[in-house]
């Protein structure tokens, strides 16, 4: 995808982010915006290709997916880690239900919470450091056959082949 694409894709995103924040009373000056890139991962069953948006900073780490209504079926937000951890998460003002998905420093998935609770705020903590968390629409991973040791592959992760 050519910056100028990006850009532009970008730029309607923030738009659409920032009409459903209005509606649920967010001020839009506070929303973040978020680089997207391509990610796959490797299952039994083959490899399943996604575009994600990177939230890096704690902002964009902060907002993740709250306020969206929808999210496409390839779409998906990853969390980065620059220095592995415990992860946190919680689904406050968050209107999708989601599969979490925590991912070791070699892209290693170490740990999968399916169908998250919209809106909730308990705490959903990875039993391990790990360098990210990627949040997919809820199911995707029981419909994809995706599982503990499956592998992300991204420039995150170092290749671990």
């Amino acid at each position: 995808m050519s910056s100028a694409t990006r850009r532009l894709v970008l730029a309607a995103g923030l738009v659409l982010l920032a009409a459903a924040a209005l509606a649920q009373g967010a001020p839009p000056s506070e929303l973040q915006g978020f680089e997207t890139t391509a990610l796959s991962i490797r299952t039994a069953a083959g490899e399943h290709r996604f575009t994600v948006e990177l939230a890096r900073s704690p902002r964009q780490q902060s907002q993740g997916l709250m306020f969206r209504r929808r999210l496409a079926a390839d779409a998906g937000m990853l969390f980065l880690h620059p220095v592995p951890r415990r992860a946190t998460m919680w689904m406050k003002n968050t209107f999708i239900p989601l599969d979490m998905l925590f991912v070791a420093a070699d892209g290693r998935i170490t740990q999968i919470v399916e169908r998250t609770t919209p809106h909730s705020l308990e705490v959903i903590a990875s039993d391990r450091p790990v360098s990210a968390v990627l949040e997919l629409n809820a199911g995707t991973a029981a419909r994809l056959g995706i599982r503990i040791g499956d592998r992300l592959v991204h420039p995150a992760f170092r290749d671990a082949s």
